[in-house]
């Protein structure tokens, strides 16, 4: 009497030839920019992790003359109230940083879980799933952030209920769009047929599939999103004074820009180096999966 053969995975029966080389191989492939950038992305996370064992000072507390010049007995000088410059913006990238990653996990979990329903269910749930993320897709993000910070008051964990609201839909999408693209693939028929239940084939069959331009495109937004967060806080929907954030530090000091320039401008490059590493970073682990 014939014996059934057990059903296989389509991940476990794939060829194994392109992973037999590796995440080493695969790094050393990509190219000197793209390991550069991946390499700075790490140590801004190492650094936003370490920053209360790293800073020289409080950053809320005044250590020195205001306005002192960098060099002066502190690296990045102070700021009008003579806070050390160097300690707010290594707090205020933590705070940029943490915040980005905060929002973008938020987004991977809600927008992956409705696109993937979706994706997986098709039909009306489909269609209804579909039209609600089409709604949030329509909100302005700055103009909720405004009406939430006015209906509870600044703070930093209200503009990131916002900017949440608004950012989920986009993965929403993205993870629709590739499982409708694996639907119509043989191994997924193959999985109905062996009576894999729905449930089961999209947690192991679709999902996977989805995952690497989920990872990309969370990678990738990591840069805007510590722009938009330090536009918000530069519009005053941040946490309130003396809190060290990036754009609300560049804000307070623009009144000086041209006698104590580096009061506006340190916390100014501090946003645009993070938002340059992350994209190099991003471009990196596209390449880095792409080539996987």
């Amino acid at each position: 009497m014939a014996v059934a053969e057990p059903y296989l995975s389509p991940l476990a029966m794939a060829p194994r030839t392109k992973r037999a080389w590796g995440w080493t191989t695969a790094v050393r492939r990509t190219s000197i920019v793209d390991r550069v950038g991946m390499g700075a992305a790490i140590g801004v996370t190492v650094l936003a992790i370490i920053t209360p064992w790293i800073a020289p000072y409080d950053p809320n507390v005044p250590v020195g003359p205001s306005m002192s010049p960098p060099g002066s007995g502190f690296l990045l000088g102070t700021d009008e109230v003579g806070r050390d410059m160097l300690t707010r913006v290594l707090y205020g990238m933590r705070t940029s940083w943490f915040s980005a990653f905060v929002v973008i996990l938020s987004g991977v979990i809600i927008g992956g879980l409705v696109g993937l329903i979706a994706g997986a269910a098709g039909g009306w749930l489909d269609n209804v799933l579909m039209r609600i993320t089409d709604i949030f897709l329509a909100l302005p993000g700055p103009v909720l952030a405004i009406a939430v910070v006015a209906a509870l008051g600044p703070s930093l964990q209200h503009t990131l209920i916002a900017v949440m609201i608004v950012w989920w839909p986009f993965y929403a999408r993205i993870v629709r769009g590739e499982i409708w693209a694996l639907r119509s693939r043989p191994h997924l028929e193959a999985a109905r047929l062996a009576g894999v239940g729905s449930a089961r084939r999209a947690w192991r069959h679709l999902l996977p599939g989805a995952v690497p331009a989920l990872v990309v495109t969370a990678s990738l937004d990591v840069g805007n999103l510590v722009l938009t967060l330090a536009g918000l806080s530069f519009l005053g929907l941040g946490a309130p004074a003396p809190a060290p954030e990036l754009g609300a530090m560049a804000a307070r000091g623009m009144p000086q820009l041209l006698e104590h320039p580096w009061i506006p401008l340190v916390p100014g490059f501090a946003v645009f180096f993070l938002a340059f590493v992350a994209n190099l970073a991003g471009d990196g682990l596209r390449d880095l999966i792409g080539d996987r």
